[in-house]
C-alpha cells in the first residue's frame, strides 16, 4: 500500500502511458485496442501521458491513429507540452538537443541570444560537438531543462538509452542540477489531471516504467499499475517505494483490474 496517501477505491480518471504500454513504435501490444474500448465504455475520463520526445504531438497522434487506436489529439499530454509551458512562462530561448521530428512544438521560438539548454531524446544530437555547445551555455549561466530523465526505453530492436544519461553527463560536467518537467515529476501528473477535474487520489496511472510512471504517480497521490510489457524487466516492482497498487501482465489485464476493483465516479 502507498505509504504517502490512503488511496480511494472511487476513481474518475485513468492516465495511460503510451510507448511500451499500449504500443511499441508501430506495433500494437496485443489486446490494447480492445481494452481501451472496454475502458471507454465505463465513461471514466481518459488521458494519455507520455515522455515521448522523439516526435511532436501531432506526429504521435498520427502514428497512433494509423495503427488502429481511437484517440483524440487533445487526450494526449506530453512532456513536450509541459516543457513548452515552462519555456513560455520564463521567457526562455533554449539551445535544443531534441529530435528534429519534435521541433515543430518549438518552431516559433527565437534562435538568437539563447539563454537555456533543453534536452530531450535526440540520438542524432548526442555527439561531442552538440553536447559541448550545451555545456558551454550552461557554464555561462543558462539553466538546464530536461524534458525528462528516463534511463532507457523500449524500441522494436530492444532497450535503448534514454536522455537521462546525457542529462546526467551535463550535470556532472557543469556542476548544475537539471530541472525535469516530465514524468515522474508531480507537476506533470497534476497538470494532466487538472482539465479532467479529478484529484490525484481519484485517478489511476498505468505504465511500463516502475519508477517514472508508477512510483512517480503514487508519490503524487494516484493509484499506480505496472504492466509487464515495454521496458519492464522482471523484478522492477521490487525496486521502487511505494510498491505498485497492482502488477498486470499487460494493458488488457490492467484494464480488467481497474474495472473489477474500482467504482467509477460519475
Amino acid at each position: 500500500m502507498n505509504k504517502f496517501l490512503t488511496m480511494s477505491k472511487r476513481i474518475g480518471a485513468v492516465l495511460i502511458d503510451l510507448s511500451g504500454t499500449i504500443h511499441v513504435e508501430d506495433a500494437v501490444i496485443p489486446g490494447s485496442i480492445e481494452a481501451l474500448k472496454k475502458l471507454r465504455a465505463t465513461d471514466v475520463k481518459v488521458k494519455f501521458v507520455t515522455n515521448t520526445t522523439k516526435e511532436s504531438k501531432r506526429k504521435l497522434h498520427e502514428r497512433l491513429t494509423k495503427i488502429g487506436f481511437d484517440i483524440h489529439k487533445d487526450e494526449i499530454f506530453t512532456s513536450l507540452t509541459a516543457a513548452r509551458q515552462l519555456i513560455d512562462k520564463r521567457n526562455l530561448r533554449p539551445y535544443m538537443l531534441i529530435a528534429d521530428a519534435a521541433k515543430e512544438e518549438f518552431c516559433d521560438l527565437p534562435s538568437e541570444n539563447l539563454n537555456a539548454v533543453l534536452v530531450g531524446l535526440a540520438p542524432e544530437k548526442f555527439n561531442y560537438e552538440h553536447l559541448t555547445t550545451a555545456f558551454r551555455y550552461i557554464l555561462e549561466g543558462a539553466p538546464l531543462i530536461a524534458i525528462h530523465k528516463a534511463r532507457y526505453y523500449k524500441r522494436s530492436d530492444g532497450l535503448a538509452l534514454g536522455p537521462g544519461a546525457f542529462v546526467a553527463g551535463l550535470e556532472y560536467s557543469t556542476g548544475c542540477k537539471a530541472e525535469a518537467v516530465g514524468k515522474p515529476e508531480a507537476t506533470f501528473f497534476k497538470s494532466a489531471l487538472e482539465d479532467l477535474g479529478c484529484e490525484p487520489a481519484e485517478a489511476v496511472m498505468i505504465g511500463d516504467d516502475a519508477r517514472d510512471d508508477v512510483c512517480g504517480a503514487m508519490q503524487t497521490g494516484l493509484n499506480g499499475i505496472l504492466v509487464k510489457t515495454g521496458k519492464y524487466r522482471a523484478g522492477d516492482e521490487d525496486l521502487v517505494d511505494p510498491k505498485p497498487t497492482f502488477v498486470a501482465d499487460d494493458f488488457a489485464h490492467a484494464i480488467n483490474y481497474v474495472i473489477e476493483s474500482f467504482t467509477m465516479k460519475q
